[in-house]
C-alpha cells in the first residue's frame, strides 16, 4: 500500500503517518525505486492502534510504551493495566476540573442579570478585577498542561 492507501485503511491521515514515523511510532517504511513509502497489513494495523489509543486521549509517550509492550511477546498484562489506569486517573481528574469549571462559570452567569445593564459578573471575574466573584478551583497542575503533557 502507499501512504494515501494506508492512511484510508488505517483511520490516520497521510500527513499523520509521517508524523508518526518521525517522532518513531511506526518505523520509517521502504521506499520504491521512485522514492514512495511502501506500507504492509503489520503498519496498517499498527496505525489503526495508534488511531484508537489516540481516541482515548492518550499521550504520545504513553502511546510509545503501548505499541513497544503490543510488540513484546513476553510482556506483563500488568505494564498494559498499569499504564490504562494510569490514564483513567488523569481523565477523572480532568472531568473534575471541567466540572469545577463549569460550576463557577455557571455561578457567575446566575450572577449576571443578563440585560441591558453594562454590570456583569462574569467579565468582572474574568478581567481579575477586585471585585472578583469567585475564582476558579485549582487542582494542581493546570489543565491546558495536563492536556499538553
Amino acid at each position: 500500500m502507499n501512504i494515501g492507501e494506508v492512511a484510508t485503511a488505517s483511520g490516520v491521515s497521510a500527513k499523520m503517518v509521517r508524523y508518526y514515523e518521525h517522532v518513531g511510532l511506526i518505523a520509517p517504511a521502504p521506499r520504491t525505486e521512485a522514492g514512495y513509502r511502501v506500507y504492509g497489513q503489520r503498519e496498517m494495523h499498527l496505525l489503526q492502534f495508534i488511531r484508537r489509543a489516540r481516541d482515548f486521549g492518550l499521550p504520545m509517550e504513553r502511546i510509545k510504551q503501548l505499541v513497544a509492550l503490543w510488540g513484546d511477546d513476553n510482556r506483563a498484562s500488568r505494564d498494559v493495566k498499569r499504564l490504562a489506569l494510569q490514564h483513567v486517573a488523569e481523565l477523572r481528574s480532568k472531568v473534575a476540573e471541567l466540572n469545577a469549571m463549569a460550576n463557577t462559570l455557571k455561578e457567575l452567569a446566575d450572577q449576571c442579570h443578563g440585560d441591558s445593564r453594562p454590570d456583569c459578573p462574569i467579565l468582572r471575574d474574568l478581567s481579575g478585577n477586585e471585585h472578583r466573584v469567585t475564582q476558579v478551583p485549582k487542582t494542581g497542575r493546570g489543565f491546558r498542561d495536563r492536556l499538553a503533557g
